[in-house]
């Protein structure tokens, strides 16, 4: 079973929806709490004075609905949420929707990026009711977890015919809903559970160009990325194809890559004057974003600009990286060394008003700078946005604006930083967004995995001490005593059992780390968290990982994650990472389960987006993967340096002065060598990066 209509039971509840509904009444009361209130998430605490008696997820919520009959609505969402919070002020914060909701059921709220394993559940519970899904989620279950209706944002007065129509059923035809729920949760537990591929074939290119060439179908040739809205950065995507085309020499997918990181940067999607990106943006523009900034698209898209970077030279993507960073560091750093996780949509109940500006606002604040402000960025028509607010917005990257008006690149800079300055100055006096202050493992390793990628790139010595300070603080605060993982930390508590998530985004940052520092200490921790997913996690029918570790309170599914989405899927993750460390410590078995993972999924590939993290392992597979040596003295680190500026997709960095991976064994000389090797065979060694690059042409 993989799909699941409401069929007779989506029936029932039109048939019996009542037509009353109660008003938006009296707010809630400050002085009011429910048991949220002892929580640490701040999506949590945000309902912890809602007149809903909200529970946190946990046996003691189950067995109050036993006892009393009950149905449970599992209610998740996150902090940065901007319909979670309209669905709140509407609907839980009124008193005659929340009585209702204490009388007939217990309520349960959930952070999905604390719990994303009870998220994924009831994610794919509503999807197989509706084929759609979103946040909030709204999930009504059985006593026993089983779910039996659900769906993302209602109004108040739809909202309470389902309540009304849930408990008339619930009293009248329990035994019909006792058997959707088994039906249901069938469908659940056989959704995304991947069994194993047989056979041992080559993997063959050809599987990649037919799914380049059928994805290709879907872009927006004009504007970047997806040729639909909403439209998602989406950065694994953008990063597989240019992995792709450079090593295909396809230069209508590398063209192609190049619009849309271009459109992505230009666009009101990306903090103009402050940096980093927003979720998404609603238009097919990138004009008008989701103004909400997640500490997971942003660690991902300086990735992506880093390899942009490297791969066309372009200088507005080095100011991307620079300011995304920037951002970060002044609005998503925390004093312990980590990162916070989400700045919100919403500021004084309206959603993106700290970022966007009135012309008149405009003209006090700049005086004679804002001619050039409001053309450079488009307070004009382009960029109105609504009740006289303009979103700001670029229509050209800087050296091509100069050249179109006349004006010299240095000067355009110095005038446009002067102008963001005092922007900057006057919108740090505004009401500011909530931030998420929880610290979550899996994203810190993506932004670490970005600071990795950006001073590989940028070469600037304060990225890659952020990076180790970033991973230090992850290995001495979220880690087990049993060696494991936590995966959330907030004000000295780390908490949760690590998922999937944490432990191969860690993998993939400590990877990256060692690459551009040669520090094996990186690689040791990498093999010790692998050999503890290995225990933890296997499936060994499949090959498979669980997204739960065997010592964690079963769900009513066990899922595997194989879809890469906004963040890659774990598994696919996962599957990199074990390539990448069986390269570095001759470990066949790491290979193989890799390719293992790879053969079991390959029949999704006509589904490109969904599986682009999974394709650049096919890359690796598919195209000559080079593992480079840089080892000696004094020089190693300038030709180490040097070699990083170049984009090489499909090779592995190693090296250093010393250095005990089997690969290096032999490769210590008294100058600086550079080994450029293929299936452990190398070529002659050489002693500059232009000689190695021609061995890998």
């Amino acid at each position: 079973m993989t799909r699941m209509n409401g069929w007779f039971f989506v029936g029932l509840l039109l048939l019996s929806a009542c037509n009353g509904a109660p008003d938006n009444e009296d707010a809630m009361s400050k002085e009011k709490v429910n048991a949220l209130i002892h929580e640490s998430s701040p999506y949590l605490l945000q309902h912890a004075h809602n007149p809903v008696n909200w529970k946190p997820w946990g046996e003691e919520a189950f067995k109050q609905a036993k006892e009393e009959n009950k149905l449970v609505l599992v209610s998740i969402g996150y902090s940065a949420c901007h319909w979670c919070h309209v669905m709140e002020r509407e609907t839980f914060e009124d008193s005659l929707a929340a009585e209702y909701m204490n009388q007939h059921f217990v309520c349960i709220k959930v952070d999905r990026e604390e719990r994303p394993d009870v998220d994924q559940v009831y994610m794919d519970a509503v999807q197989l009711m509706t084929q759609q899904g979103g946040w909030p989620l709204n999930c009504f279950t059985l006593a026993d977890g089983r779910p039996v209706y659900g769906g993302t944002y209602f109004p108040t007065d739809q909202w309470m015919k389902v309540l009304e129509s849930l408990v008339e059923i619930q009293q009248e035809q329990p035994e019909k809903m006792q058997d959707y729920a088994e039906r249901l949760t069938k469908g659940i537990q056989q959704s995304q559970l991947i069994e194993k591929a047989e056979g041992s074939a080559p993997f063959e290119r050809s599987v990649l160009d037919t799914m380049v060439t059928n994805w290709s179908k879907h872009w927006d040739q004009d504007e970047g990325g997806s040729n639909r809205a909403p439209k998602f950065p989406l950065p694994n995507n953008y990063e597989f194809l240019l992995h792709y085309g450079h090593l295909s020499k396809n230069e209508a997918v590398k063209s192609f890559v190049r619009l849309t990181l271009d459109k992505m940067a230009q666009g009101g999607i990306y903090d103009q004057i402050g940096g980093g990106f927003a979720r998404y943006s609603v238009d097919g523009i990138w004009k008008v974003p989701h103004f909400e900034k997640m500490l997971y698209d942003n660690g991902q898209l300086v990735s992506l600009y880093a390899a942009g970077y490297a791969a066309y030279n372009e200088p507005a993507y080095r100011t991307v990286i620079e300011q995304t960073l920037a951002f970060t560091e002044r609005e998503l750093s925390a004093p312990e060394g980590g990162f916070y996780s989400a700045l919100d949509a919403d500021s004084e109940g309206e959603e993106g008003k700290f970022y966007v500006w009135t012309e008149k606002e405009l003209k006090e604040i700049l005086g004679d700078d804002y001619a050039l402000a409001s053309e450079y960025y488009n307070v004009n028509a382009r960029g109105h946005w609504e009740h006289g607010n303009y979103i700001l917005l670029r229509a050209a990257h800087p050296a091509e604006y100069a050249e179109q008006h006349q004006m010299d690149a240095g000067v355009l800079k110095i005038r446009l930083e002067e102008i963001n300055e005092q922007l900057m100055k006057a919108r740090s006096k505004r009401v500011r967004p909530g931030l998420d202050d929880k610290q979550l493992t899996s994203w810190n390793a993506i932004m670490i995995k970005g600071y990795a990628d950006a001073y590989r790139v940028l070469g600037r010595d304060a990225y890659l001490e952020r990076a180790k300070e970033a991973m230090n603080f992850i290995l001495s605060n979220c880690r087990r005593e049993d060696g494991g993982l936590w995966h959330s930390y907030k004000k000295g508590e780390a908490k949760i059992n690590g998922y999937l998530e944490d432990y191969c985004f860690t993998l993939e940052a400590l990877i990256a780390l060692y690459q551009v520092s040669f520090d094996e200490h990186w690689l040791e921790v990498a093999r010790e968290l692998t050999e503890y997913v290995t225990e933890h996690f296997s499936d060994e029918d499949s090959g498979m990982f669980w997204f739960t570790s065997d010592l964690d309170d079963p769900l009513i599914a066990r899922k595997q994650e194989v879809m890469d989405n906004v963040i890659p899927a774990s598994n696919s993750s996962m599957a990199k990472a074990l390539w990448q460390l069986g390269v570095y410590f001759d470990n066949a078995s790491h290979r193989e389960r890799a390719g293992q993972m790879l053969r079991n999924v390959q029949g999704g590939f006509d589904y490109g987006q969904n599986f682009s993290n999974w394709a650049m392992l096919m890359c690796w597979l598919t195209w000559p993967y080079y593992e480079i040596a840089v080892t000696g003295p004094d020089g190693a680190p300038r030709l180490h340096r040097e070699l990083a500026l170049h984009y090489l997709p499909n090779a592995l960095l190693m090296g250093g002065s010393e250095g005990a991976l089997p690969l290096l064994d032999g490769k210590f000389t008294d100058r600086s060598t550079l080994f450029v090797c293929l299936n452990k065979t190398c070529k002659l060694p050489v002693n500059n990066v232009t000689d190695a690059l021609a061995q890998m042409d």
